[in-house]
């Protein structure tokens, strides 16, 4: 039954439209690196003839072999990405007989990570295309794209619906995750039946974005403990507000986004434009962004934020690589940069005293002690 509905679905295009119209041409970074207010001008969508800044003013480096393969999705893609050696390839479990024929799974990897399969001998040298298991794997040359390579993993992460244009349905999967469920399944249970743009899961500790934020900080996810400080003064300035139930049906501000799910109509690909946008302009730690982005975009975003319970029945966690890749260390999810600025040695801390923030940290704290 499901692999029917999404079948007929995948084919009806119409359930899709109207499609987002994206700004073309030739900028220095990939998705152009647009002042604060300029990104800010995308975020109410008032009419299809407004095109959207969404990555690819550069070109994206693969191989035109993996690029009419990556065209020639039009179901439902599954998408992960390793860069700097830092996961292992780890194969879904649970696949129904028939979920290949609607499904495509899609790895992305720099070359460090490559070298790492070619000494394992997991794939030969000399072949210029690439499986493992259920994964087409795709070479991104990315020393044309950005110097960190959390930032280059948020390409195929934000932009799937971009860099797979034909597919109807998304699956975003950390490589630190291992799939347990069908994703036919998922896809059906989470978006279809919810009537959602895209379904993720709640955080399992965190409900506000400056939690978050002040986490992040603290356990050195990200080390420009300044930009850090200079986000969230910026999204308080323009209206970033604590949850309470004034924001439902959102239940929470802070998701965890190893695991993202979509449907490529208007309210899920603008979503993701304008959070890629918000990613470049400042860290590649998307939960920064999340609910500013969420709560601010019109039209409004169909979201389902489910259970944490329900994620750890859908995907498996494992440890992030540890070990050292030639002379560079693997970097952490989060991007981490290796150069720590004087704000990180001396604290750690974000420093908020006197600032925008002020009414959102006494309406947090106010919230959580009522």
């Amino acid at each position: 039954m499901v692999v029917g509905e999404i079948h007929n679905l995948c084919k009806n295009s119409s359930a899709f439209l109207p499609a987002l119209r994206y700004l073309h041409g030739k900028a220095d970074t990939f998705g152009g690196n647009f002042e604060t207010q300029k990104r800010f001008s995308y975020f109410n969508y008032s009419n299809d003839e407004i095109k959207v800044p969404c990555g690819f003013l550069k070109e994206f480096p693969v191989s035109d072999s993996d690029r009419i393969a990556m065209e020639s999705c039009n179901g439902v893609v599954v998408v992960s990405a390793i860069f700097n050696n830092h996961d292992k390839i780890r194969q879904p479990v649970g696949l129904g007989s028939q979920t290949l024929v609607d499904t495509c799974f899609f790895m992305f990897m720099d070359d460090i990570t490559l070298q790492g399969l070619y000494e394992h001998k997991l794939i030969p040298q000399n072949s210029p295309d690439y499986k493992v298991g259920v994964w087409r794997i795709v070479k991104v040359f990315s020393e044309k794209l950005y110097e960190n390579p959390a930032m280059n993993g948020v390409i195929p992460k934000y932009l799937v619906h971009r860099l797979f244009p034909n597919s109807k349905f998304s699956i975003w999967i950390d490589a630190k995750l291992q799939l347990m469920v069908d994703p036919l399944l998922l896809i059906h249970s989470l978006v279809v039946s919810k009537d959602a743009d895209m379904a993720i899961s709640k955080h399992p500790y965190y409900v506000h974005t400056m939690e978050e934020a002040m986490a992040t900080a603290r356990w050195k996810k990200w080390s420009d403990i300044d930009g850090l400080t200079q986000q969230m003064e910026t999204y308080c300035k323009n209206g970033l507000l604590p949850w309470t139930t004034d924001k439902l049906p959102y239940s929470t501000d802070v998701p965890d986004s190893a695991l993202i799910l979509r449907k490529h109509g208007l309210g899920s690909n603008l979503f993701s434009c304008l959070l890629f946008n918000e990613l470049e302009g400042f860290n590649p730690r998307d939960q920064l962004g999340f609910a500013f982005v969420r709560d601010k975009m019109n039209p409004k975003l169909k979201l389902n934020m489910f259970e944490v319970e329900v994620f750890e029945k859908i995907a498996v966690e494992y440890r992030h690589n540890l070990k050292k890749t030639g002379n560079v260390k693997a970097v952490s999810s989060g991007g981490g940069e290796s150069k720590k600025t004087k704000r990180e040695r001396s604290h750690g801390h974000l420093v908020l005293t006197d600032s925008s923030c002020q009414n959102y940290l006494l309406k947090m704290w106010g919230e959580s002690h009522s």
